[in-house]
């Protein structure tokens, strides 16, 4: 029977990296061949050494070259999981035709259709940031009315990979938070970071009136997994828009209180502000949490709490 193929795009990022570990090591009964494209360079010498029997591409998602490489060498992929995107709100609102090349993955899906055939199944990777933030628990069904370019660029991303794509499932991912990768990321870490700033002791700012379902890392490769295995065992039409957020709707301020409690900190150096008291450059949904009835209920999957995400983060962390 011929091997199964799976290419992460965006493999050298925060997500892709802990994906391409899972896969590498057969997660969840998941044994297939693994590639990855990155887009800088060289890929990252510590994550090839860590995973020797997967494979990396170079590949410019905004042109499209170096995806004919990866048929060529590696084949047609059965599952392509996208990853890739310019995620920081700022930049997006900086540059949004840049936001815009990136983040509609036109090349990667026009180079899937010139395969021919319904063989492949796009998981792609979507935001939060789709909804407005005015109220509570969005669910799938609601509208989306982002309020800056990166949720735009993401909102007509997922209408393109709906409007020509035989088989898709669109994640609409919360914070994705967790242990560092294998090759440590640029961007910073959001339980890192506090813990990092709380365990100086000095009064820090937190937000109080944002609200989101931040998704611990392994949470959501799972649901990647079991997407992956569904399609692999029996082919069947998959055509899936979920919201992938934690187990709670919490504040930055909450997030922070959870940090403290887990590490043993002085709450009283948190304190408590509204996000209107900084300029970030970018507007910022209030509310943005998610219902993930969908979720759990499709695939089985129930992500764990914060408090309990923070634990198992802070905790590989010593450990490593």
């Amino acid at each position: 029977m011929e091997r199964r193929r799976v290419l992460v795009v965006g493999g050298s990022g925060y997500l892709g990296q802990h994906l391409l570990a899972a896969l590498a090591t057969g997660g969840d009964g998941v044994g297939v061949d693994v590639a990855f494209t990155h887009h800088r360079g060289a890929a990252p010498r510590a994550l090839l050494d860590a995973l020797p029997g997967v494979r990396a591409f170079r590949a410019d998602l905004r042109s499209g070259d170096g995806l004919e490489a990866v048929s060529e060498s590696f084949g047609q992929p059965h599952v392509i999981v996208n990853c890739a995107a310019i995620s920081v709100p700022r930049a997006c609102e900086m540059d949004p035709a840049a936001a815009m090349a990136t983040n509609v993955p036109s090349s990667l899906v026009d180079w899937s259709l010139s395969f021919g055939n319904d063989k492949t199944l796009l998981i792609h990777l979507s935001t939060d940031q789709v909804y407005e933030g005015v109220k509570s628990f969005y669910k799938e069904g609601d509208e989306t009315l982002p309020v800056n370019m990166y949720g735009k660029s993401k909102v007509a991303a997922e209408k393109f990979v709906t409007d020509k794509c035989s088989n898709y499932a669109i994640l609409r991912s919360s914070i994705i938070y967790g242990p560092q990768t294998v090759s440590p990321v640029e961007k910073s870490l959001p339980i890192q970071w506090m813990d990092n700033v709380l365990s100086q002791g000095q009064q820090v700012d937190f937000f109080n009136d944002e609200y989101r379902c931040p998704v611990y890392v392994k949470d959501i490769v799972d649901v990647i997994l079991s997407l992956t295995k569904s399609w692999l065992s029996d082919g069947k039409k998959i055509r899936v828009l979920l919201n992938v957020g934690g187990a709670d709707r919490v504040s930055r301020l909450q997030m922070a209180e959870s940090v403290a409690e887990v590490r043993g900190y002085s709450k009283s150096i948190i304190k408590s502000v509204p996000a209107s008291s900084v300029n970030r450059g970018v507007a910022s949904p209030p509310d943005i949490s998610m219902d993930i009835t969908k979720l759990t209920q499709t695939l089985g999957i129930k992500p764990i709490t914060f408090l309990d995400g923070v634990r198992a983060t802070l905790d590989t962390e010593a450990s490593t």
